[in-house]
């Protein structure tokens, strides 16, 4: 019977078997525990949002960034070297994943991002599972973004931008960082124009999940961001 409900008396949360409707809806239920989200993540699952029963999907195709394809316009190359910005990893989490619940996005009433999610990220965050990149002009908080790292890949959830371009520097100054210690891949989980120009491209379900079990999405990698250097 399709949706698959969550049980609690399962040992393991997601099934392997899993396939996700057509909007990408593969289950319903259960909770946001740290060991139920890393399950998740590590299938190709992510929660729609905090409300009773969770929604959980994978959708098909899926966008994925290869750090290396990050498409930067000569206009956005002229705007980082200006040095306008400051950009800081793992500050300020609470406060860009805030952020990105309130920004308002086109056509789109109200956001996934609720109280309870936010607790639960946070929690992944302490654990220095989940982090953020932030982009600062004059001191002040203007874009960012935010997922979890797992193995050798990222799983972007949320950007915002509060000035033009902030969301896209924070993306740069994450594929970037991917590079440089050898995360290979930036789940953007669905297809979007704006994605899609950045560099973005949408792959089969079924290969995604081969390049998470290839990228060792299985091993919890706990270490703050800033701690790299």
């Amino acid at each position: 019977m399709f949706p698959y409900f969550i049980s609690s008396k399962t040992t393991h949360v997601f099934p392997d078997n899993l396939e996700p409707d057509d909007t990408g809806l593969v289950a319903l239920g259960g909770d946001l525990s740290v060991p139920t989200i890393i399950e998740a993540y590590s299938k190709g699952i992510f929660p729609w949002s905090g409300e009773d029963p969770i929604p959980w999907y994978s959708p098909d195709p899926r966008l994925v960034l290869f750090p290396r394809d990050f498409h930067l316009s000569k206009r956005m190359m002229r705007i980082i070297k200006s040095n306008q910005f400051c950009i800081e990893f793992d500050t300020n989490f609470t406060e860009i994943m805030t952020r990105c619940a309130h920004i308002q996005r086109r056509d789109q009433e109200g956001t996934w991002i609720n109280e309870r999610l936010i607790k639960a990220y946070s929690k992944l965050f302490d654990l220095h599972i989940a982090h953020c990149v932030g982009v600062y002009n004059n001191n002040e908080i203007c874009g960012g973004l935010y997922g979890l790292s797992l193995g050798s890949c990222f799983f972007g959830e949320s950007m915002f931008s509060q000035i033009p371009n902030a969301s896209k520097i924070a993306l740069y100054y994450l594929s970037q960082f991917c590079l440089k210690h050898n995360i290979a891949l930036i789940d953007c989980q669905q297809v979007t124009p704006h994605m899609l120009s950045l560099g973005a491209l949408p792959i089969p379900r079924h290969l995604f999940l081969s390049l998470l079990k290839e990228f060792k999405v299985d091993q919890v990698k706990t270490i703050k961001w800033t701690d790299f250097g």
